[in-house]
């Protein structure tokens, strides 16, 4: 077993935690806590469960202030941003509360010579796998949705927010959720094995590199779990031949590098026709320049440090790495000399297949234009990743717009003339080399559950 976890904040390098490991013995007896209370509660009912998620919601707005200033501590995220993210998981626990009774209530079927009937019934206790850059909604997405359908979750957030993993659980146990249902293992990769395969486990989820899920689908596939996975992206955004560059310019800097630029559905790679790309190149540097990076409690601050040093000197080795093959800096591109894991706003053009730029996702303030000859080799371009989460289209033709996204881009999400990042009445998930399974919109509450038929004579 490997030593503590350390907690550090990024701004500053300064030490900000220590948490022991749980010995196997303790992880066993955890699993097998978070079971007893979903023995209980998988007997409550849709309005009772939906009491209590409402009240999750409630209590993360009464807790704003405190779990923001933790947030940005562990993870570097600026102050706003955080703030927002709390407001956002406390609209999915609104969104689940007032919608899943509905979504989950048996149904009713004609069948020959009587009655069928639909009903979700709880699988267990479900294992979370979650990452760092959004320390209560990657947490919360999947947790509330689970605990709404009835079953029990578990939780290995990353190491860096371990704080974060269990100033949620607290909160959950304040607002009423039974003790052991939502359950924070803090445990190491080997231990996270034997909880996959831990006989009271009955599903996995995970958000992270693709990487990580084929590790982690594959030791739940040899031990029969179903499995969720949302994985990386590098998300393109096609400026199409009559885009507006108002709108787009403006639209596409906010997609690069909200939070820092580390988020899965982040827009990364710019696909620009022909018409518009040395213009849109020229402002859209313009405004990545300008992005200041600071201390992220400073009001002013565009851009806070990444989250840990080695991602950002990982995100560097891409951008190096990119250079060698063809690419151009445009701006930013250096380390700059200054304590904390900061990395600038940095435009690359020149981006080729073969280049991480293009071919790999680059998980920072990073952005990867593109020149496309005309609105179907935008397309091309954009279907041409081995990822498909995200991604976005500029037109003034909405009509087209739509229908180029419904019928012609392979990935799960698509804007149409802005930026979203999840909206909790929408599902969220992608395709491909970005995963399986969907998220939020009444489709999460369903990932984990048994729609158990019953046959009425």
């Amino acid at each position: 077993m490997s030593g503590p976890i350390k907690t550090i904040n990024p701004a500053t390098d300064e030490p900000l935690a220590e948490y022991a490991l749980m010995s196997d013995d303790q992880v066993d007896a955890a699993v097998e806590a978070c079971h007893q209370a979903f023995l209980d509660w998988r007997l409550k009912s849709l309005d009772d469960r939906a009491a209590v998620i409402r009240a999750i919601g409630q209590q993360l707005r009464d807790s704003k202030d405190e779990f923001a200033k933790l947030m940005s501590q562990e993870v570097g995220k600026l102050i706003s941003a955080s703030h927002d993210e709390i407001e956002l998981c406390a609209a999915i626990c609104d969104f689940t509360a007032d919608n899943g009774p509905e979504e989950l209530a048996d149904e009713e079927h004609e069948i020959p010579g009587g009655t069928g009937v639909v009903t979700y019934s709880p699988l267990g206790v479900i294992y979370g796998i979650q990452p760092w850059n959004f320390p209560c909604y990657q947490a919360v997405r999947y947790a509330i949705a689970n605990l709404m359908a009835g079953n029990g979750v578990l939780l290995k957030h990353a190491a860096n927010c371990t704080g974060s993993g269990l100033f949620l659980r607290d909160l959950f146990e304040r607002a009423g959720l039974p003790e052991n249902l939502f359950t924070v293992l803090i445990i190491d990769h080997d231990q996270s094995d034997t909880v996959i395969e831990h006989e009271r486990v009955r599903g996995v989820t995970l958000t992270g590199s693709d990487g990580a899920g084929k590790v982690v689908a594959k030791k739940a596939a040899e031990n029969l779990k179903k499995t969720v996975l949302e994985l990386g992206s590098n998300d393109a955004y096609l400026i199409l031949q009559d885009a507006d560059l108002d709108v787009a310019v403006d639209a596409c800097v906010t997609g690069r590098i909200y939070n820092n630029g580390e988020t899965c559905v982040a827009a990364k790679r710019f696909v620009v026709t022909a018409r518009h790309y040395d213009e849109f190149v020229d402002r859209f540097t313009q405004k990545m320049r300008a992005m200041k990076m600071g201390d992220p409690f400073d009001e002013d601050s565009d851009l806070g440090p990444m989250a840990r040093g080695d991602l950002r000197d990982t995100l560097h080795e891409q951008v190096t790495g990119s250079v060698k093959k063809g690419a151009k800096i445009l701006c930013g591109g250096e380390i700059p000399d200054r304590t904390g894991a900061y990395y600038p706003a940095t435009v690359l053009v020149d981006v080729a297949p073969g280049q991480p730029a293009y071919d790999d996702e680059l998980f920072g303030p990073v952005a990867s234009i593109i020149k496309a000859k005309d609105d179907e080799d935008a397309m091309r371009i954009a279907n041409d990743s081995r990822y498909g989460l995200g991604g976005g289209i500029f037109s003034q033709d909405e009509d087209r717009a739509r229908e180029l996204a419904s019928r012609h881009f392979d990935t799960g999400m698509v804007c149409i003339n802005g930026y979203n990042l999840a909206i909790p009445n929408m599902p969220f998930g992608g395709v491909k080399d970005s995963g399986y399974g969907r998220e939020h919109g009444g489709f999460g509450m369903k990932e984990f559950v048994n729609a158990k038929s019953l046959y009425i004579a």
